[in-house]
């Protein structure tokens, strides 16, 4: 390759130059057509190539991206998810988040949030998500703009039970492990809770309530849910709370209605 940059260097003999105007389209694995197909058409993707032989190839467009899949290589096990996957770089998530949300409610009856094939939640300003296919594949939906730098262990300019809560975002949002999420605020909180403001105790506990939810532990929520409903908020800080989860039904019952008037950030409780 001659020195230089690639708008310098001629292609072949003529003066054609290499432009800009390229368009990538991932080549992912399939492990099942018929339900990859159904996948994406439930999401309201359309199906712009369907083959069977003498080879599998399938492709789908959605909006003004594609997707393309091949067969899978023998013995590839899709619960391990590690298939592949790819990004898609979008100007906002949140309209994107919100129509495959809608579309899985119609077609399955429910938001897919476990297994495979599954939605990630997003959370309200949150620059991701991740759609996961029945292969095992993930597709990453994330904001052009999103930080290019993250602070694993959370925000050092942050403290305490605060600095647990961003670790815990950046684990669930940025690696989707919301196991290690989990243990991070459970441990966050028996070091900093007797200590943190009443706002932050109240976000760790809305927090391990989704994730017991998503983590199949059930069992759990009510030992949260009592210790969040004793803690006593103002309406702007119940909403700061119902904001920070998916899905603000998963606190049904579990934040307090009796204070009234202003903020309540003091420490302790």
């Amino acid at each position: 390759m001659p020195a230089g940059t690639w708008d310098e260097v001629s292609m072949g003999t003529t003066d054609e130059r290499m432009m800009p105007d390229e368009t990538v389209v991932p080549l992912l694995h399939c492990v099942s057509a018929d339900e990859t197909i159904a996948f994406w058409r439930a999401l309201g993707f359309e199906v712009t190539w369907e083959q069977r032989r003498p080879y599998l190839y399938l492709a789908f467009r959605c909006s003004g991206f594609e997707l393309h899949y091949g067969a899978a290589p023998p013995g590839l096990d899709p619960t391990l998810e590690n298939t592949g996957g790819c990004l898609v770089m979008v100007g906002a998530v949140a309209p994107y988040h919100a129509a495959f949300v809608a579309a899985m409610r119609k077609a399955c009856g429910k938001v897919l949030g476990k297994g495979l094939p599954r939605i990630t939640r997003y959370r309200p300003g949150a620059s991701r998500f991740t759609v996961v296919d029945p292969s095992g594949n993930s597709i990453v939906f994330i904001r052009r703009d999103e930080p290019a730098e993250l602070e694993y262990g959370g925000a050092k300019k942050l403290t305490g039970l605060a600095r647990v809560l961003d670790n815990a975002r950046i684990l669930r949002e940025f690696k989707s492990d919301d196991r290690a999420a989990f243990r991070a605020l459970n441990s966050g909180l028996r070091r900093h809770g007797e200590t943190a403001p009443h706002l932050d105790r109240a976000l760790a506990l809305a927090a391990l309530i989704e994730l017991s939810a998503a983590l199949d532990e059930p069992e759990r929520v009510p030992g949260w849910g009592a210790r969040l409903r004793e803690i006593p908020l103002s309406g702007s800080e119940r909403e700061q709370v119902e904001r920070a989860v998916a899905d603000p039904a998963v606190l049904a019952g579990w934040l307090r209605r009796d204070i009234p008037g202003g903020g309540n950030t003091g420490e302790g409780g």
